[in-house]
């Protein structure tokens, strides 16, 4: 006989998938640091290649797998910049369209010649037009997994600083999306257990979002991404905090999104945000492992899940869903397309 809750999974799911407003997780059976950028009634999805970045093109993330997906930029055959493409963020920023990415030298595939670098299109569609390089960000160390967000209309930069035996977060002011201004500060550094399994002590994959209330967050990813113990971490700061001020972050006692062995995810990290085609829901894009010892290689699969906000403005992330499961749309997806069947 099954028990309850299971029934009422069951129920729930056989209801949803009834609807036809259904996803199940992972998206792609491959794709590590994933990312999600929206324009114009478009997701641009993204994730680590190597040795080149690529674009999916979708109005339904659920559909990422059927997704055209087109080759932007490729690495140099030897130099800075030729090896180790990592971790591409996709940013709409002054009316163009920026790739953020990590990448080292083939001749030297290492931390100290580890840097982000970042290339720019005016093309409206980032699928189509030319990319240019706009060169290597002078951050004060090397590093990997930049980030840029917005804050009361300044422009600010957040990477994974190599400090010594450990990863930090450094922030930084932006005169523009290309260049850096000063300082370039600290803000955080691993201080937790949790922070410091695998034997490294690492603070990477920073990500901003903005609560319902003002507050500014920044998860990111914490310990060794060979450990099943990866897992997010979260910084909170005041609506009119100074996000150049260390005193401004604060720093979350537990994992805000750790494995689940029950559900058979292990590892979940290096996220992304977006919202709803209706705007109405924010949603958190992962990668994970669908099983323990899996370590930090190709069958890390991007996965996608609703984020909900607590009474005081913070976000829930919940826990990571098991795969197969079927799971309701993003809000306004229909509106967004033709009806879908479920998968």
């Amino acid at each position: 006989m099954l028990a309850a809750p299971l029934l009422a999974l069951l129920a729930t799911a056989a209801n949803l998938a009834a609807a036809g407003e259904t996803f199940r997780n992972p998206l792609l059976p491959s794709g590590p640091d994933p990312w999600v950028a929206q324009r114009d009634g478009f997701y641009y999805y993204t994730n680590t290649l190597g040795d080149r970045i690529a674009l999916w093109k979708t109005r339904d993330l659920g559909r990422l797998a059927e997704a055209p997906v087109t080759v932007v930029w490729r690495v140099p055959a030897s130099g800075p910049g030729s090896a180790a493409v990592w971790a591409p963020e996709l940013h709409f920023l002054d009316g163009r369209w920026y790739l953020y990415y990590t990448a080292a030298d083939k001749a030297h595939d290492d931390d100290t010649h580890r840097h982000l670098y970042v290339l720019e299109n005016a093309s409206p569609d980032p699928t189509q037009g030319q990319w240019v390089p706009r060169g290597r960000l002078e951050t004060d160390r090397t590093g990997i997994d930049g980030t840029v967000f917005r804050s009361r209309g300044r422009l600010y930069f957040v990477y994974s600083a190599y400090v010594g035996d450990h990863s930090d977060l450094v922030i930084a002011p932006m005169s523009n999306p290309w260049t850096l201004g000063r300082p370039q500060v600290d803000i955080a550094h691993p201080t937790r257990a949790w922070e410091m399994q695998g034997g490294r002590k690492i603070l990477e994959g920073p990500e901003f979002l903005e609560g319902p209330t003002g507050k500014l967050f920044l998860s990111y990813s914490a310990s060794a991404c060979w450990s099943d113990h990866y897992a997010l971490g979260l910084l909170e700061a005041a609506p009119d905090a100074d996000p150049l001020d260390p005193a401004s972050w604060h720093k979350s006692a537990q994992p805000a999104f750790a494995q689940s062995p029950a559900n058979g995810v292990y590892a979940p990290g290096h996220n992304g945000f977006f919202k709803s085609p209706d705007g109405s829901q924010t949603w958190i894009i992962y990668h994970a492992n669908g099983g323990p010892g899996w370590k930090c290689g190709p069958r890390r699969s991007p996965r996608m899940q609703q984020v909900h906000w607590r009474a005081d403005g913070t976000p829930d992330f919940g826990v990571p869903v098991k795969a197969g499961v079927p799971l309701a749309a993003p809000s306004g997806q229909d509106e967004a397309q033709a009806p879908r069947r479920p998968r």
